[in-house]
């Protein structure tokens, strides 16, 4: 499976669009590795809704699968801007689709975050286990 080399990666497998645009807004998911760990998405929930803000590195939301249930950490600081009701709708979205349609949020960076993983690192992170 390969990794999108524009997008950056947290540790807990959720990748960030967009760093670095000029409005300061990115878009957030989870990785095809972790939607493909967790089996068929079956309910997404988040907490922060629009105009609320996340930290990075804390909970804000929850994914369940038919296997289990995970958190979804927020992987920048700022205030969300949209959330993809598609997905609340429609979870498997995530599956189908997890770096287009299958996007969660989108937030306002409030600052630069300093432990994303680039490509190579967030492919070594996987192959590791």
């Amino acid at each position: 499976m390969s990794v999108p080399e524009q997008l950056r990666y947290s540790e807990e497998h959720e990748w960030v669009a967009g760093l670095g645009g000029e409005d300061g807004i990115v878009t957030v998911g989870i990785t095809a590795h972790a939607a493909d760990a967790l089996g068929e998405i079956v309910y997404i929930e988040l907490q922060p809704g629009e105009g609320d803000t996340v930290e990075a590195g804390e909970p804000c939301g929850e994914v369940e699968s038919t296997k289990s249930v995970s958190d979804l950490y927020s992987p920048v600081s700022g205030e969300v801007t949209a959330i993809n009701t598609a997905v609340v709708d429609e979870p498997k979205v995530i599956n189908d689709d997890p770096y287009g349609e299958g996007w969660i949020f989108k937030v306002r960076v409030s600052e630069e975050p300093g432990d994303l993983l680039d490509p190579e690192a967030y492919d070594k992170l996987i192959e590791e286990g």
